[in-house]
């Protein structure tokens, strides 16, 4: 017969799992900008564990974040009440009620297409980030039961972030990329747009109902393309271009979606603009530079790997962006305060802080 000490330990930790369950869960998928150390665990390229990754983060250590301090996965997570941010799926750490807070699944390096990001080897392209979301659901119905599980599903909140590396690391990774010969820009734009939307609409099969889709940034204008492809200090005019036609072409099809299912399950984030705004006035967010990296080398230190070699900025804040290719913390904080409360030319249908008081009220 169980001891009073064991059953009340017992009757602890249903508690704790029960107001945790109460909390809204938050699944994340995509690439490096929403990775939180999936890599870490992988024997790939794209990595993000050595300093100065993480020389913000409130341990000061890096933690796969390709950031200076935290992503945007743990600054919306703030937003919505949790008491800290979902782990990498593949940590060993993830397990009991952690599960409950739901699970990152993102990979630097991934892309729409299972052919993006080939050089980095082993990295979880999109179609086994939702292998092992089905994976999670199987373990967290072992924790609290299948009715549960699906419960803590259908009310979390979803965040996918992918097909800036469908250009960067596949279309333009080499001149005459495979996929440019095969493809004009509008014709692939138009395929991407296709995949991504099987992806989208598997996710709704496994039970997402409230999913947040940003789309690219103004890929032309970060560090690596104005080292590589600028053109006098310019951005690149061929990557801007892509980035121009993918965007609205992506807002049209989520639309196209939420036709279809007869609800806004999908919500669009315009981080174009939301990049585009500090990119072209970096002065009036308290930003001295878009254009050069707080660490890299070479030109606009776009060129190679953030390392411990690498030229270091003192004072991130003042950077829009951290290494070349992914924005500081507090770009990444203005992303997230334009997610939470941007009018309408920044969110469609409407920001993530209505959706967020239009669910309590159900």
């Amino acid at each position: 017969m169980a001891s009073s000490a064991s059953l009340m330990v017992l009757a602890l930790l249903m508690a704790s799992i029960t107001a945790i369950a109460e909390a809204r869960a938050f699944f994340i998928f995509g690439d490096s900008l929403v990775d939180s150390g999936n890599n870490n665990y992988l024997e790939t390229t794209a990595r993000a564990d050595s300093p100065p990754y993480g020389i913000d983060y409130p341990t000061g250590r890096p933690t796969g974040r390709f950031s200076n301090g935290l992503n945007i996965p743990d600054l919306i997570g703030k937003q919505i009440g949790l008491s800290e941010s979902p782990l990498p799926y593949l940590s060993p750490d993830f397990n009991g009620k952690k599960l409950l807070l739901g699970a990152n699944f993102a990979s630097a390096g991934v892309g729409i297409l299972n052919d993006t990001g080939v050089q980095f080897v082993n990295i979880l392209r999109m179609y086994r980030q939702l292998e092992l979301f089905e994976e999670y659901k199987r373990r967290l119905s072992g924790l609290v039961g299948t009715r549960q599980a699906n419960r803590v599903v259908s009310q979390a909140l979803v965040l996918i972030t992918v097909g800036g590396n469908d250009f960067v690391n596949n279309y333009y990774l080499v001149p005459f990329s495979a996929r440019s010969r095969q493809y004009s820009l509008p014709d692939y734009v138009r395929f991407l747009i296709s995949e991504y939307r099987k992806l989208l609409m598997k996710l709704y099969k496994a039970g997402a109902r409230r999913v947040l889709v940003t789309g690219t940034g103004p890929l032309g204008c970060v560090p690596a393309e104005l080292a590589m492809r600028g053109n006098n200090g310019g951005c690149s005019q061929e990557l801007q271009r892509a980035a121009s036609l993918y965007n609205p072409q992506l807002v049209q099809m989520i639309n196209g979606l939420n036709a279809k299912i007869g609800r806004d399950v999908f919500i669009s984030a315009n981080t174009q603009k939301m990049h585009n705004d500090f990119v072209s006035d970096p002065q009036a967010f308290g930003f001295t530079t878009s254009e050069i990296a707080c660490c890299g080398q070479g030109p606009y230190n776009g060129l190679g790997l953030c390392t411990q070699l690498s030229n270091l900025c003192p004072n991130r804040d003042l950077y829009a962006f951290w290494d070349p290719f992914h924005p500081s913390e507090k770009a990444n904080k203005l992303i997230v305060g334009q997610i939470m409360t941007g009018s309408n030319e920044y969110m469609n249908p409407t920001n993530l802080s209505t959706i967020i008081a239009f669910d309590s009220k159900i």
